[in-house]
């Protein structure tokens, strides 16, 4: 079949010809029925084909959407007869005259819909192999097949939309911030590798051989010193580069809406992020956005929602409620650093299979197992109810306004596991029991965060966000005494669970950039080499500095409602950080290695 199917192409090739002096007048999307008898030309990709008695008609398709398009013997005959070669995703150019559907034929669902294009004359442009998936949104091709062919699937009419969403997002930044002061300038993709987040890419010297640069994680450093070199308002779509574990919304190469200010204090930059996201959100999918953001402190979220970027489109809150049960038999509850509950109204009809789903779920993020108590209308039905006395159960039906029909979950332990299991697992009974309005946007800000988190296995400090976030100006003497209790200058912004932004002020005292390496036990003499720029240029009249970047990748994908941040990028990897399509990363010749003073290790095998 494949090979008759080669066949009928190559035979179909020697139909083609060259476009000459034929010019589109058109997109596929534009004819309405103001268009009805003017002359125009189109040109795209056969969609449908379809032979109705003496009639063709093709669906042609481009970027921007569908016109239906009508050979007629009665119009031209050659060019009705000739038609009959043409198949789905030829590419062809057509002459003709704009009309009305017939009576009864108008399809709604078009722009289009109103108007057909009557074929006058024709050229076909281009022949095409069978594709290996239909480009329509409804296939069921998997994604690896729709990667290795992503120039097909870009096709499709919501990849499409997707690039072209993306394109006018990524315009309206460039007006916004454009008409509030801002310069684009660039930064380098070669620079130093200073790793202390994410694992660089690194790249190697030829010409300085047994040295390496590394692609920029952010252009966090240039645009602090672009702001020591007076530019006053930056900003760049810049591409970043990390080389770690990828998920959904993660990519080992992505775009940055990178801005840094000079003068500015936190409300100042968190006013222009707000009117930014307001801007893009309205010009874009005419969505409108609050004003002023609603703002919670980094305490509010992990106490309420045990994650630092809230899902606020619904509600069911965590709990505290260590003082409730912490003298119960059960043993967990008595030993336990932290007591949660997460109660669920209306949750009770759920079956022993999705609470056992449940459970090896919240074992992601540590959590040994899942405690849940059913409110029946006589008993609490649960495996603890046993341990619960007369009193705890009052205490918990108080304090979590427990009804008949409700259950509750339980989490006991570290403070850190217990918010991630829990904070999680709302969402994902929140994603299971259709809690979540997906067509709402709730924005918010998130402020007051730890500056610094202890690292138990390496028994010393790791900034939260960067080493250069500004301690809270209340806080800044507690970076030399007691660092683990200094709140940060920082911010995020966070829309529908998603951390879209992030900034922070920047430290602009070559003294306190000292004292934050001290924090984090980065010795002098490392500090100096990996940072030995940046301290020079904070004595030579640093001004006081902060900024903000926007993932516009996560951020498209809330724009779009794409369920995946890989159908918003043009060419993604997979999970594994490859390319289905280019077969990258791959292996280089020998010669290469040797230019530059490369050897690869042998591979062992067992």
């Amino acid at each position: 079949m494949e090979e008759t199917t080669v066949d009928i192409q190559l035979e179909h090739q020697k139909y083609i010809q060259p476009l000459g002096d034929w010019v589109r007048t058109h997109s596929c999307q534009e004819l309405t029925a103001q268009n009805v008898g003017e002359e125009v030309v189109l040109m795209g990709w056969a969609q449908f084909r379809r032979d109705h008695g003496g009639l063709i008609f093709i669906d042609l398709r481009d970027r921007n959407g569908l016109t239906q398009v009508v050979f007629s013997p009665d119009e031209n005959a050659e060019a009705h007869s000739t038609a009959h070669i043409l198949r789905t995703e030829y590419v062809l150019a057509i002459k003709g005259r704009v009309r009305p559907r017939p009576e009864g034929m108008a399809n709604s669902n078009l722009v289009t819909g109103e108007i057909e294009v009557v074929v006058t004359d024709w050229k076909l442009l281009n022949t095409s192999r069978t594709t290996p998936f239909a480009i329509e949104d409804r296939l069921e091709a998997t994604e690896n097949l729709r990667l290795k062919y992503r120039y097909l699937d870009l096709r499709r009419p919501r990849l499409a939309q997707n690039m072209i969403i993306r394109h006018r997002a990524a315009q309206s930044v460039r007006r916004f911030l454009d008409e509030n002061g801002f310069l684009e300038i660039e930064t380098p993709f070669l620079t130093k590798s200073t790793p202390e987040g994410a694992r660089d890419f690194l790249v190697p010297s030829r010409v300085n051989q047994g040295q390496f640069y590394a692609l920029p994680q952010s252009p966090q450093l240039f645009k602090q010193l672009l702001m020591v070199a007076g530019m006053d308002r930056y900003f760049q779509l810049a591409r970043c580069f990390r080389d770690e574990d990828l998920r959904a919304d993660r990519q080992p190469e992505f775009t940055q809406i990178d801005c840094e200010m000079s003068f500015v204090d936190q409300e100042q930059v968190m006013a222009v992020g707000e009117g930014l996201a307001r801007k893009m959100f309205k010009e874009v999918i005419d969505k409108e956005l609050p004003q002023p953001f609603p703002r919670m402190t980094w305490d509010e979220a992990m106490d309420k929602y045990g994650v630092d970027k809230p899902d606020t489109r619904f509600e069911m809150l965590l709990t505290d409620v260590s003082d409730v049960v912490k003298d119960s038999e059960f043993r967990l509850f008595a030993t336990a650093e932290l007591i949660k509950a997460l109660p669920v109204k209306g949750g009770a009809g759920m079956s022993r299979k999705e609470i056992d789903n449940l459970t090896e779920f919240v074992k992601i993020y540590g959590a040994k197992g899942l405690a849940w108590i059913k409110i029946k209308e006589n008993e609490w039905q649960s495996p603890i109810a046993k341990f619960l006395s007369e009193k705890e159960r009052a205490g918990l039906t108080e304090r979590l306004g427990l009804e008949v029909g409700d259950i509750v979950f339980f989490q006991a332990g570290p403070a850190d596991m217990v918010n991630a299991a829990l904070g999680n697992l709302r969402l994902r009974i929140g994603e299971n029991m259709g809690l979540i309005d997906h067509k709402q946007i709730n924005a918010l800000w998130v402020t007051d965060f730890p500056l610094l988190e202890w690292d138990a296995e390496e028994k010393r400090f790791n900034a939260l966000h960067h080493p250069f976030t500004a301690p809270h100006p209340e806080d800044v003497e507690l970076l030399k005494t007691d660092p683990g209790k200094v709140r940060s200058n920082a911010y995020d912004m966070v829309i529908n669970g998603y951390e879209v932004g992030g900034g922070s002020i920047r430290i602009h005292n070559s003294e306190v950039q000292k004292d934050m390496f001290k924090a984090l036990n980065i010795g002098e003499e490392e500090a100096r080499e990996k940072f030995g720029f940046l301290l020079d240029a904070l004595e030579f009249g640093a001004p006081p500095h902060g900024g903000i970047a926007f993932g516009l990748d996560r951020l498209i994908m809330i724009l779009t409602g794409a369920k995946s941040i890989r159908d918003v990028i043009a060419f993604p990897k997979t999970q594994r950080a490859t390319c289905l399509m280019t077969e990258a990363p791959s292996t280089v010749a020998n010669t290469q290695l040797r230019e530059l003073g490369i050897k690869l290790r042998e591979k062992t095998t067992k």
